[in-house]
């Protein structure tokens, strides 16, 4: 096994990154911010793997512990010393490897609109030659893990800082967002991120449809009407949607009901017969055996595992030692 040694300049901003990370991150699970697209996570035990989805180019890192992320089948590893990148929206499974009260996973997941790659790469290179169109392979891998350098784990903590300020994130933040996507293409195969990112660009649709059925949740959607929603023949649109997400309109829509009846039943504390009409189910039983088949147990037996699970990591937080 190898092991890796920090620089005290290394082991400096790591530490400040922790502490920036644990100021974030009062809740278990996801803490949103108010930078569009930013996430922080907190787990203070390993976590079975949940479904998750981003919808942009992606960069993730973890500050303390491990996770595994599986895209298409394949699994991705990281830790401190490595970041993942998505290169598209995507669902994927995500699994929390290695956390503990004393020493809990901290991580982030930062969308990165795909514009602000194509402009940064642009000055990088020479603009006679940058091409957006069919650089590199037509269909970049779904994800990659790199090594984490100091260069890009300064502009990380940089960024992470100016984002909890008032008046830095209106000014610092978007300039030190560059530096971060501007060390990430110094760090990885620039022409497969122009790639990824072009590619981005132009399956902005699916983008689209996701925001559009995350708004009618509750109601029923056909593919015809999502395919009108983008300008699109059904069948295009259909086939351009599964090639996206690798699954289709139906699969992905009947997914994302289900995560949010998830988040419902144990955030909300609703009965299952209220989840299964809050995200447009008009039978119960049908319901109920959907979020089986998804997540192996019946709703109200997960909430009330969740609910005990998070009981039981809040005593075990607070109880003196």
């Amino acid at each position: 096994m190898t092991t890796f040694e920090l620089s005290p300049e290394e082991r400096l901003s790591a530490g400040d990154l922790i502490a920036t990370f644990a100021e974030r991150t009062s809740a278990i699970g996801p803490n949103p911010c108010d930078w569009p697209g930013l996430t922080f996570y907190r787990f203070v035990e390993p976590a079975a793997p949940q479904w998750d989805d981003v919808s942009s180019l992606s960069r993730c890192i973890v500050v303390q512990g491990r996770k595994c992320v599986t895209v298409d089948g394949a699994a991705y590893h990281y830790d401190p010393f490595s970041y993942l990148i998505l290169n598209r929206t995507m669902r994927f499974q995500a699994e929390i490897l290695e956390a503990s009260v004393e020493k809990p996973f901290l991580s982030l997941v930062l969308q990165i609109d795909p514009t602000i790659v194509r402009r940064i790469s642009a000055d990088m290179l020479d603009r006679s030659t940058t091409v957006f169109r069919g650089a590199g392979p037509e269909r970049p891998e779904p994800a990659r893990v790199s090594p984490l350098d100091q260069n890009l784990l300064g502009a990380a903590l940089r960024f992470v800082k100016a984002v909890g300020r008032g008046s830095d994130r209106r000014v610092l933040a978007p300039i030190y967002l560059q530096e971060v996507v501007y060390r990430i293409l110094q760090a990885e195969q620039c022409e497969r991120l122009i790639a990824a990112a072009a590619a981005e660009i132009d399956r902005n649709p699916v983008s689209d449809v996701i925001s559009y059925l995350d708004s009618r949740i509750d109601e029923p959607v056909t593919v015809a009407e999502l395919a009108e929603h983008v300008s699109m023949s059904p069948s295009a649109f259909a086939h351009m949607f599964r090639d996206v997400t690798g699954m289709s309109p139906y699969q992905f829509f009947k997914r994302m009901r289900l995560d949010r009846a998830r988040v419902l039943l144990v955030e909300e504390h609703l009965t299952a017969s209220e989840t299964s009409r809050r995200v447009g189910y008009t039978s119960l039983s049908h319901f109920i055996n959907e979020f089986k088949r998804h997540f192996g147990v019946t709703p109200r037996a997960y909430a009330e595992s969740q609910r005990n699970s998070v009981a039981f990591n809040i005593t075990r937080s607070t109880s003196p030692e």
